[in-house]
């Protein structure tokens, strides 16, 4: 039975793919938590002993994938089966600490979103750290504000809000980082806090780096496609329009004559004004609920 903290049912959802490595020690500290919150592990088709391991937490509700879809859909499986009216989420490779979870609690009253942020350069593999800093800087213009930690899988949110947008969230990794943008686009109230966070136990991230760099480019294609297109094509708009105007001014004071490369540039950029009205209109449509 799930105990209200804050007036709050809170269940707990953790995915894991491939983690015996962490898993064990993850919830034999989670153990003592069980008689406050539900505890959900969703297992994603793991291919090492991570079933096993689960099948010895009698305590935890455990679900299990029969082929591997992906960390966010893991999650949607969890948010589906929790009894919760808030979710949070955590990473089963052990850098989430369960002593940590208070801290977002305190502000559960007040908040659709809190999430934890970690510490700069925590737990940070180098090859990644440009395609992070990149999407980190593309999600801050997108929502007009900062934020201290775009993709922490260590969140608690109001399950109406994960529900409202579960549309447009992917099944990959790239959840918590839409979830967050979807919110702040939308208006409701999220919060960042600071927490500190485990070095990795043992083992390594699933995520190839090969892979990774392609997967954040597409991942910051989305995001802007989907949440401020304006954004992109008004200044690019501006960047063609405004050197054609003056190229236009000059051809016009100095030679009597239109610049047929003006004239190229000034269509230009009116075309990419109207399909970036068109794209923030089909953007709109696509995050309305179904």
């Amino acid at each position: 039975m799930l105990i209200k903290q804050n007036n709050k049912l809170v269940s707990i959802i953790i995915p894991a793919y491939n983690e015996e490595s962490s898993i064990e020690r993850l919830l034999n500290e989670l153990e003592s938590y069980t008689s406050k919150f539900e505890i959900i592990v969703v297992n994603d088709a793991s291919s090492d002993n991570t079933a096993q391991i689960l099948n010895n937490f009698k305590k935890f509700k455990i679900i299990t994938h029969p082929y591997n879809k992906g960390y966010g859909a893991a999650l949607k499986t969890g948010i589906r089966a929790a009894s919760g009216e808030y979710i949070l989420t955590m990473d089963a490779d052990g850098q989430h600490r369960p002593d940590e979870i208070s801290k977002l609690l305190e502000y559960i009253d007040d908040f659709d979103m809190v999430v934890g942020a970690r510490e700069k350069n925590m737990n940070k593999e180098w090859i990644r750290v440009p395609g992070k800093w990149v999407l980190s800087k593309v999600a801050n213009y997108l929502s007009g504000m900062s934020i201290p930690d775009i993709n922490s899988g260590f969140r608690l949110i109001r399950k109406e809000c994960v529900k409202e947008f579960s549309h447009v969230l992917p099944n990959g990794f790239s959840f918590s980082t839409t979830i967050t943008l979807a919110l702040i686009h939308a208006g409701f109230d999220v919060k960042y806090v600071p927490i500190k966070v485990s070095h990795r136990n043992e083992g390594k991230s699933t995520v190839r780096q090969g892979r990774d760099g392609a997967i954040t480019l597409l991942l910051i294609t989305r995001c802007i496609s989907l949440f401020n297109p304006l954004k992109i094509y008004i200044p690019a708009a501006i960047a063609i329009l405004l050197p054609s105007i003056l190229y236009a001014l000059f051809g016009v004071i100095v030679y009597l004559s239109f610049p047929k490369t003006a004239i190229v540039g000034l269509l230009t950029g009116i075309i990419i004004i109207f399909f970036g009205i068109l794209s923030d209109q089909i953007a709109v449509i696509r995050r309305e609920p179904h």
